[in-house]
């Protein structure tokens, strides 16, 4: 993928990110540059501390960089306040982790609609939103259960609808399927797989797992806080 940000929905250019303990730099992320377009499904894997995470934690803006810069939609967020990436948050980005950090005494439905209550938004326009998404992601007959009730692969559909309802245009998404058995890891690596095709999301999934790696359009190798190869993937 060439280096084009005017095109890009997500753009990062020569990223990097150190950790000094003590007296030792720790170097995270070296010089990372990508573009990634509206509606693109991209995989990032690679040993664990090769940059993964850190690479997706600088996107979301829950970290901020040593150097390079990162640009959405066109505009620079490198150096964007933390009101400025809450709203961000709140608007174009979602984000999936591996622990579900579902809201134990609200329902299903209540969890889901938590973006779009922050956002201000209620009434008739919440409700069918949830509903949308809640059948998007087969939850829709679980809507009043609490998530005790629920398996760990319901707990991340319900996680991932709570991502997609205010209708962001990124989806990070970093090893949610980290907790789950293999069945039911497939199956929400099928359900990444359809966000694009259905609305229209960008996902940045970061995985040690090839066999989920293989649904994206684009694999991106990393080792030690580099990409080293990006693989297309065919159709």
């Amino acid at each position: 993928m060439m280096h084009d940000p005017a095109k890009s929905l997500v753009s990062v250019e020569k990223l990097s990110k150190e950790y000094r303990r003590g007296g030792t730099v720790l170097c995270a992320l070296q010089e990372v540059t990508l573009d990634v377009k509206a509606g693109d499904f991209c995989a990032f894997v690679g040993p664990s501390g090769c940059g993964k995470s850190t690479l997706l934690n600088l996107i979301g803006g829950l970290d901020q960089p040593t150097s390079g810069t990162i640009a959405i939609e066109g505009r620079p967020v490198t150096n964007a306040s933390a009101t400025e990436w809450t709203r961000l948050r709140r608007e174009l980005i979602g984000i999936v982790f591996q622990a579900f950090h579902l809201i134990p005494g609200l329902t299903v439905a209540e969890n889901v609609a938590l973006p779009m209550l922050l956002k201000g938004e209620q009434g008739r326009t919440v409700a069918d939103r949830i509903d949308e998404v809640l059948q998007a992601v087969g939850m829709e007959a679980r809507r009043s259960h609490r998530p005790s009730e629920l398996s760990g692969g319901e707990q991340q559909r319900v996680a991932i609808a709570r991502a997609i309802v205010h209708r962001p245009r990124l989806i990070l998404a970093d090893e949610p399927t980290g907790n789950l058995d293999s069945r039911q890891g497939a199956d929400i690596i099928s359900l990444f797989r359809t966000l694009p095709q259905r609305f229209g999301h960008s996902v940045l999934l970061v995985t040690h797992s090839e066999s989920a790696a293989a649904a994206a359009d684009y694999v991106w190798y990393m080792r030690d806080g580099r990409l080293v190869n990006c693989v297309p993937q065919s159709a």
